[in-house]
């Protein structure tokens, strides 16, 4: 998908934060509806994972939302960090995955292409690792912007949600612009069951 895509995507994705968290507290199995139309809804909770679904006109829009079980380093300062992925079928948008970090992640692609490194100057910090998601034995590199993540080849995000279906825990491992590589891990149960819904409220056209 286009890059400008998927940055709208995402704040498309922080609209469901803004609206649909404060709900989590009290959430409840295929709850109704309760916001207006237009805004997100928790509509089901499976396990970790939450189903958020809004409607504008004859437009639908479904995500799966789950937050990270453990965050490490512990002790390093950033704000919440969440996993989406969203099904958007008036926009023939279907699997789409992301991850909000919650901080700056460093580029290896920047590193390359810094002048310094044209110069020919020699390295003063470690070579930046590459963004990756790990389920099992299974890795995945994904592209950084920003704060936010995708999965860099989107052809493999099929494969990385089947992945997820059959395993129990999802690593997100990220260096940041100020030096600490990160990791946050998602539980995968419930996940099989909260894509499903989402798929089947929000289908293929």
């Amino acid at each position: 998908m286009p890059c400008i895509a998927r940055f709208v995507a995402v704040a498309l994705a922080c609209g469901v934060l803004a609206f649909a968290l404060p709900a989590l507290a009290d959430s409840k199995k295929d709850k109704k509806d309760k916001e207006p139309a237009n805004k997100p809804a928790l509509v089901a909770t499976y396990g970790d994972w939450n189903v958020y679904r809004s409607q504008s006109g004859k437009a639908r829009v479904c995500y799966t939302l789950a937050s990270p079980k453990t965050r490490d380093p512990e002790d390093l300062k950033r704000d919440p960090g969440y996993a989406f992925i969203s099904e958007r079928p008036s926009e023939q948008v279907h699997n789409e995955v992301s991850f909000v970090m919650g901080f700056e992640i460093a580029s290896a692609e920047a590193d390359k292409d810094s002048p310094d490194k044209k110069k020919g100057a020699k390295d003063k910090k470690p070579k930046v690792a590459n963004p990756t998601a790990t389920v099992g034995e299974s890795e995945f590199e994904l592209l950084p912007k920003g704060g936010n993540l995708w999965v860099k080849n989107a052809a493999q995000e099929g494969q990385l949600i089947d992945e997820m279906r059959h395993g129990s825990k999802l690593e997100i491992r990220a260096p940041s612009k100020k030096g600490a590589l990160t990791t946050d891990t998602y539980s995968l149960a419930g996940f099989r069951q909260a894509i499903d819904r989402a798929q089947k409220d929000c289908p293929a056209e």
